[in-house]
């Protein structure tokens, strides 16, 4: 019975928000593991709607040395036959230990689009560090990062095409509420090198909860700023998202 109810759950949810704000720590789970979410949502009568989402992430994790993992999620929606969601999001990150616990060296690489945003294509390509900060919780984990990185984005619009050097820093802390369940905050602060106002800050905030074996639930809120977005797109975006994640 408990089964049936959670396979009905989690056919009846949206299932997204897959990309996590907890940063990932060597060692913390050895091996090949990883995350599968994925929904068809459809609607006729009032309202005529189908939205399609995806989302994968494998992480492998080399025991003290280092950890790479990778992220790809996808959306696609219409509604009343008109298109008002195509997104998509391929990120992948190697993190290599500098000091036993505390320091380490981040390399990434990112690709994305989003029509409704006008973004045809962005990419970004970047390094830095990040320090594991003392524990303000019980139980709690907090990490600083700084570095920068080299973005590319071509506009669906008429907006120039742009070749930017940004600063990448970011506050991350994560809370165990007990059954593998956490509570997390991130605070993302990107300026242009030579234009410190031309700037894009996310914060995130997310509740993972631990549900049946493999199964958590995650609720996560997002708020987003982007001073200098493409022509016709609002400064500001803020969402709610609800998910069925499935860990491997």
């Amino acid at each position: 019975m408990k089964t049936l109810i959670l396979l009905l759950l989690i056919t009846s949810q949206s299932l997204f928000a897959l990309i996590s704000i907890v940063p990932v720590e060597i060692s913390q789970n050895a091996g090949v593991h990883g995350e599968l979410s994925a929904s068809l949502e459809t609607k006729r009568g009032n309202t005529d709607k189908d939205n399609y989402k995806f989302g994968a992430r494998v992480v492998y994790d080399y025991n003290n040395s280092f950890v790479t993992w990778g992220e790809i999620s996808a959306e696609y929606g219409e509604s009343s036959g008109v298109q008002d969601t195509n997104k998509a999001f391929i990120h992948l990150r190697h993190i290599h230990a500098i000091t036993k616990e505390d320091i380490r060296l981040e390399l990434f690489l990112q690709t994305q689009e989003d029509k409704f945003k006008s973004i045809e294509r962005r990419f970004v390509g970047g390094a830095g560090l990040r320090f594991k900060l003392f524990e303000v919780f019980k139980d709690g984990k907090g990490y600083f990062g700084a570095g920068g990185f080299h973005e590319y984005i071509r506009y669906i619009s008429q907006d120039p095409t742009e070749k930017n050097l940004r600063i990448n820093t970011y506050f991350a802390y994560t809370v165990g509420l007990g059954e593998d369940s956490t509570l997390s905050y991130s605070l993302f602060f990107q300026p242009k090198i030579d234009n410190i106002k031309d700037y894009t800050k996310a914060h995130k905030l997310n509740l993972q909860l631990h549900i049946y074996k493999a199964l958590y639930l995650n609720l996560q809120l997002s708020y987003d700023v982007d001073t200098r977005p493409a022509t016709g797109i609002e400064k500001y975006d803020f969402y709610q998202e609800t998910a069925f994640i499935l860990k491997f």
